[in-house]
């Protein structure tokens, strides 16, 4: 119970173009920010790199967005709404049926990108379209317009986004306690991301600051 009360009051810091550290990335997050119906963009990069931030933020306003391994893509035989923006995250995950549906997705796009009734098609994986193992004249639509690789953060750009992270949720956070978590815990973003959440549960549980003592006290809980 203490738990759920602790989550209920957490808050929510949802995925936007303003809270993503775009390091080498200026390129894609602008022609993602800009994304007009008619456009096309797929965007490939390594776990972690940000592809899934950077959908949904695209689709927050506007679109809607579609996880390849959970969510049924739409019927290609109804006519998508003008103007609209589908995002399709993990296409390496397609199924039969649903890379089937995101090639009718892919022709329709195609048939409408020059008229009033366009819409703006938005796709991701973790390599380029070529290199992925999913059908063929698959792969030749997804870079049918802009393809982008997302490059990964380097430290102090994942330094960045964490310290980011923490202002944006009011988490305090000292340069010991990061100094420690990118000494001896998984550089990857998302698994940092991960500790900072549930260190921010942990210290509200527990009643105290947040310090290296409780971040190992943490650790420690959850292998006992």
């Amino acid at each position: 119970m203490k738990e759920q009360l602790i989550l209920d009051v957490l808050p929510v810091v949802s995925p936007r173009f303003d809270n993503f550290v775009t390091g080498r990335n200026d390129e894609a997050v602008s022609r993602l920010r800009a994304a007009a119906a008619g456009q096309s963009i797929y965007l490939w990069g390594e776990h972690g790199s940000g592809k899934t931030h950077l959908l949904l933020a695209a689709t927050k306003q506007r679109g809607r967005y579609l996880n390849a391994a959970t969510d049924p893509l739409p019927d290609p035989g109804e006519p998508v709404p003008a103007g609209l923006l589908i995002a399709v995250d993990d296409v390496q995950n397609l199924s039969e049926a649903q890379a089937a549906a995101l090639f009718g997705l892919f022709n329709q796009w195609k048939t409408r990108q020059d008229t009033p009734d366009a819409f703006t098609l938005l796709t991701s994986g973790p390599c380029a379209p070529r290199q992925l193992h999913i059908r063929e004249d698959l792969l030749t639509r997804l870079s049918w317009d802009l393809v982008y690789r997302l490059e990964t953060l380097t430290d102090d750009e994942r330094r960045s986004a964490l310290l980011q992270r923490a202002s944006d949720k009011g988490i305090p956070l000292s340069a010991e306690v990061t100094n420690w978590m990118f000494n001896y815990y998984a550089r990857d973003m998302s698994a940092l991301s991960s500790l900072l959440d549930a260190l921010d549960r942990y210290s509200l549980a527990e009643k105290r600051s947040i310090t290296v003592p409780l971040l190992k006290s943490y650790l420690q809980s959850r292998h006992s």
